[in-house]
């Protein structure tokens, strides 16, 4: 009997120590669903700040691009504009214009290239070859720098450099001017064969030099030719 009675306050015991471990038990995995669900939280938060502040990066890139890409095109047109002035003879106009362009963007080699010849033009040789040659050092194969300081040697009458720039601007562009400027050379020394040779080329790249050559005064000295004459078909 004392047995009995000394087994059922154990058994108590232990069942009352079981609610207690199974409480403690449910509220440790409380705490730990809830320290998960802050942690999870926290993580959703941390990923949406890092995606909000990888959008702004992004829109921030796209912004820049854009208005690079606008001071570009306001340049190309402010470009076009100086040499569109140089071939209608507003040679200052012209050096004002590039120079503007230069001011904003100092690397826009083809501002340079304008200036330079526009200078030439405007008597000044040597800061023309200047400027050319600075187009030139930013971009060797420019075809118009090229061609520009050919114009510019041959326009002060050197003959044997506007022949050697020609030619180079020929290496990265199959430009007709490039040839007839070529012929026109020739054309003054009286050299009909070189004469016809180049101006040849031109005219197989553009047909419409023909009308150009029957005007030229380079051409004085080889026009009674019958070559030359059949070549421009008088």
């Amino acid at each position: 009997m004392k047995s009995r009675w000394f087994k059922f306050p154990i058994l108590i015991f232990i069942v009352f120590a079981g609610i207690i471990v199974s409480t403690a038990i449910k509220n440790l995995n409380s705490k730990n669903n809830s320290v998960i669900q802050t942690n999870n939280k926290a993580e959703v938060n941390t990923n949406k700040s890092e995606e909000i502040i990888n959008r702004k990066l992004e829109d921030a890139k796209i912004k820049k691009q854009q208005e690079l890409k606008q001071k570009q095109e306001n340049l190309e047109k402010r470009w076009k504009l100086g040499y569109d002035e140089f071939f209608e003879k507003k040679y200052k106009q012209a050096i004002e214009t590039e120079r503007q362009v230069i001011k904003e963007d100092p690397n826009f080699y083809k501002a340079y290239a304008v200036e330079g010849i526009a200078l030439a033009y405007s008597g000044n040789f040597k800061s023309g070859m200047a400027q050319i040659d600075i187009a030139l050092k930013l971009k060797p194969d420019y075809g118009y720098a090229r061609f520009n300081k050919a114009l510019a040697n041959e326009l002060y009458g050197h003959y044997d450099e506007a022949i050697k720039w020609y030619k180079k601007d020929l290496e990265v562009e199959k430009f007709e001017w490039s040839y007839y400027g070529i012929a026109s050379i020739y054309g003054r020394k009286g050299d009909i064969e070189s004469t016809i040779k180049y101006l040849k080329l031109a005219i197989d790249i553009n047909p419409n030099i023909r009308n150009a050559a029957k005007n030229e005064e380079d051409f004085d000295n080889v026009q009674e030719s019958k070559k030359f004459k059949e070549l421009i078909k008088y």
